[in-house]
């Protein structure tokens, strides 16, 4: 499984890379928009829709939400606004799967793909314009949260005993969240030094982004339970679907986006 797992990353990683990097700014709205949509259809198995002309509207529904943020622009009020509900959603999100974690019904799971969805593709797409570092902080919020994930799982499988969540994800563990922050945390000093931004704000913004993608991944993993499905899909060989892989980056684009506004660091 853990070759499997670096071979797609390994593989994937040039791709991901140029669609950052080194293509125009529409480009990169077009792919993250493409893979927004894979995640809908995936999110779609989530509130059990059993018939695929259903799926298929769900998709379309996601589908129409981008394309509106896409001609209505990701800045201003409206955006903005987006923005903050994305926020309120996940602080919903973080006391769902702490203290209601079987509260969960088809319509529930429907409405929370809306509200994960549409504001990642619209934080992430704001991310990668900002006029200073926009690309360079959008591959860095990748690779903050592939730290945090690599950290957590390594230390997980070598100290874990103490689990985070077992009703929802039962191989998380809180020595597990330990090495994720600890590996995030080394992975915000590199940022400090790649950005030559103010060390305090930036390492604790980065670690509230971390907090914020364990979230994430939490959420998708009780709507998983939910539906009774280990992965959201197969597309990434020993990653499952691209929600699994997403999954952290869609609580993290929203905190990370807002946290560089508000603090004002590339000013």
């Amino acid at each position: 499984m853990l070759r499997q797992r670096v071979i797609t990353a390994l593989t994937l990683a040039p791709l991901v890379l140029l669609a950052i990097l080194w293509v125009p700014h529409p480009v990169t709205m077009a792919v993250l928009a493409l893979l927004v949509l894979a995640g809908a259809w995936e999110w779609s198995a989530f509130p059990r829709f059993t018939r695929g002309s259903a799926r298929v509207v769900y998709v379309v529904v996601i589908g129409l939400g981008v394309a509106a943020a896409w001609v209505f622009g990701t800045e201003g009020n409206d955006a903005d606004g987006v923005i903050a509900a994305a926020l309120l959603w996940w602080l919903i999100a973080a006391l769902w799967v702490t203290v209601f974690p079987t509260h969960v019904n088809g319509l529930s799971a429907a409405v929370a793909g809306v509200l994960v969805l549409i504001p990642a593709w619209i934080a992430l797409v704001r991310l990668h314009a900002m006029p200073q570092n926009g690309p360079q902080l959008l591959l860095f919020l990748l690779l903050l949260v592939v730290a945090a994930d690599v950290g957590a799982y390594f230390s997980g499988r070598a100290f874990g005993r103490i689990k985070l969540a077992p009703r929802v994800s039962p191989g998380k563990t809180w020595e597990g969240v330990g090495g994720g922050l600890a590996a995030a945390t080394l992975m915000a000093a590199i940022g400090v030094w790649w950005f030559k931004v103010s060390t305090a704000p930036f390492i604790a913004l980065c670690i509230a982004v971390v907090v914020a993608s364990i979230v994430g991944d939490l959420t998708e993993s009780l709507f998983k339970r939910h539906a009774g499905l280990k992965d959201s899909g197969s597309l990434l060989p020993g990653h499952g679907g691209v929600l699994d892989r997403v999954d952290s980056v869609t609580a993290a684009a929203p905190v990370f986006l807002l946290g560089l506004e508000r603090l004002g660091l590339f000013r």
